[in-house]
């Protein structure tokens, strides 16, 4: 299904800087400096996505201003983002009262009803899908009704949501979590097992379909499922999961366990859904529901926290992240994320100190080897890169296909220390485990370019990488890079010109074009290439050649640096 904002969020939240400042003017009420500043102060806190700080100004705003909708709705939505839904209520129900049909204020509302089990009144709230949305509406219904004991009514509903266009999956996924709460795991287990066809087959899914399993004593049904959706790959909650099963322990029906925890999935399900669709200002308010109707579902944690750190509000991402207890099977995925989030921030040591201490602990995680090889090669200290990739590649074993990724990290980091016979081997060993990835592709050709190696071969790789990425503009100059290196200048032109229509400010590419536009004697557009590229902030390094380019020309440079002349020159 493909989720629009519109259909979930009033236009209004779309405001920019501009036209915050434009509402200001155009609002007599707000001569008052006081109120003035604090209404400014609240539309500025929430186009940075300063959470708190809307909040705060925008209810100091709303005491000289208590029939502004628009700034009811920014308290709401600021309240809910940093997690307080509580304190939202208020105006929420103000809201409400002028405006019964915000969805915004709505979305506080039904979920301070859950939180008090007022099923009926949840019910009427929702019923006929014009309190949040007809897809929210309709499934928390269904789960209003079976928190008041009418099951048949809840399954009703559930098939009603099942049964609109691009719904199905949510209704059916919906139905079978009812049924798997209310013992029926037959029926629960022939809806589920649908999934790969009507529904997709998600983490949460599968996980719940392999306790329905295990609860009717096919434990090696379950385990199948899991490898043949997840692989050898699994996460430390699947990991402990599939181990019970294979142990013949018959796994705990936890995917739901009430009613609440049902609505809770209802807002986990479309957080996920408008993940991909929508902005993530938008999505964070479903997950910050979730959260606070199911605190232990570490899943709306870590996508909240994720969230968070999209919208470059580190310590709230990182209080999320740390929210998460060191006994919990996603504990490691929750170090991860906040060693991300604190590199983000500028904090490269803490997030390295995080990462070490978690290498040191969970050795045999291999997803934190690859981390801390990622953050040190960052940092370019190749040498600890290495051994963090290399501990990374001892729990391999036997490569499979998707262990390229991290053979070609570790041949970047040992091509970029200087270790080219390592470097070669882990790219073609990534190219024997993916022949046609494009990223290795281009960067083995290129390397062979630089060194003026197997440029045939270079041409081929590189070639093969613009077959599968004609948009990327870094592939492209390295097509282009290769026929000036092979003196096939004027098919280089074509081919640097369309890099640079890819990606306009680069440095590097305006040098590029440069050198080949010299090359053909196009010497004027030359100079102006590479003065564009000194106005891009190159490195030092390269602003220094350029420079002297400018000054006496590339064949001048080139003859200074004992490299072989441009054919023809």
């Amino acid at each position: 299904m493909q989720f629009r904002p519109a259909l979930f969020f009033p236009e209004q939240f779309q405001l920019t800087f501009k036209a915050a400042l434009l509402v200001l003017s155009t609002l007599p009420t707000l001569a008052q400096a006081d109120g003035a500043g604090a209404y400014l102060a609240a539309r500025h806190g929430e186009i940075e996505n300063d959470f708190a700080k809307a909040a705060e100004f925008a209810n100091t705003a709303l005491i000289g201003n208590p029939d502004d909708l628009p700034l009811m709705e920014s308290a709401v939505m600021a309240q809910i983002s940093l997690g307080q839904i509580d304190r939202a209520l208020a105006v929420a129900r103000l809201l409400v009262s002028r405006d019964a049909g915000n969805q915004i204020a709505n979305l506080a509302i039904a979920t301070s009803l859950v939180r008090n089990q007022n099923y009926t009144q949840l019910y009427e709230l929702t019923k006929n899908g014009a309190a949040i949305g007809p897809l929210v509406d309709g499934l928390l219904a269904g789960w209003a009704q079976f928190g008041a004991g009418r099951m048949t009514e809840a399954l009703s509903l559930f098939d009603a949501v099942a049964a609109e266009p691009g719904l199905s999956s949510f209704g059916l996924y919906h139905k079978a979590l009812a049924l798997m709460l209310a013992g029926d795991f037959e029926a629960a287990d022939a809806i589920l097992s649908q999934q790969g066809t009507r529904l997709p087959a998600t983490r949460r899914g599968v996980m719940a379909q392999a306790q329905v399993l295990s609860q009717l004593e096919r434990n090696e049904e379950a385990i199948a499922l899991i490898d043949g959706v997840f692989g050898r790959e699994l996460d430390p909650g699947l990991a402990l999961m599939r181990a019970q099963l294979a142990a013949g322990d018959t796994l705990q029906v936890t995917a739901v366990r009430s009613a609440r925890d049902g609505m809770a999935e209802v807002f986990f399900s479309v957080a996920r859904a408008l993940e991909l669709e929508a902005d993530a200002n938008y999505t964070l308010l479903y997950a910050r529901v979730s959260q606070a109707l199911r605190p232990d579902l570490v899943e709306a944690t870590l996508l909240a926290a994720a969230l968070l750190d999209q919208l470059e509000q580190f310590d709230l991402a990182t209080a999320a992240y740390d929210s998460i207890p060191e006994s919990d099977p996603a504990f490691q995925a929750a170090e991860l994320g906040r060693a991300s989030t604190l590199r983000r921030a500028g904090k490269q040591d803490t997030a390295i100190e995080v990462l070490t201490r978690l290498s040191e602990s969970h050795p045999d995680f291999s997803a934190v080897h690859i981390a801390l090889g990622d953050i040190m090669r960052g940092e370019e200290d190749y040498p600890a890169a290495i051994a963090a990739y290399t501990r990374s590649v001892d729990l391999i074993g036997t490569p499979a296909a998707g262990d390229w990724a991290t053979y070609f990290a570790r041949g970047i980091a040992y091509e970029r220390n200087g270790d080219w016979p390592d470097a070669e081997a882990d790219f073609r060993l990534a190219l024997t485990l993916q022949p046609d990835q494009p990223r290795v592709l281009n960067y083995l050709g290129y390397s062979y370019v630089e060194k003026q190696q197997n440029l045939d071969e270079a041409l081929a790789m590189i070639v093969r990488a613009v077959e599968q990425r004609p948009g990327d503009g870094f592939i492209t100059d390295s097509l282009g890079w290769v026929l000036y290196r092979l003196g096939r200048y004027e098919e280089a032109v074509l081919q640097m010109e369309r890099a640079v229509e890819l990606m306009p400010v680069d440095p590097i590419l305006n040098d590029h074009l440069g050198d080949v536009y010299w090359a053909v004697g196009r010497e004027r557009e030359a100079r102006f290439q590479w003065r564009r590229a000194m106005s891009f902030d190159p490195e030092e390094v390269d602003a220094t050649r350029i420079r002297r380019k400018l000054d006496i020309g590339l064949d001048a440079v080139l003859a200074a640096e004992g490299a072989a002349p441009l054919d023809g020159n």
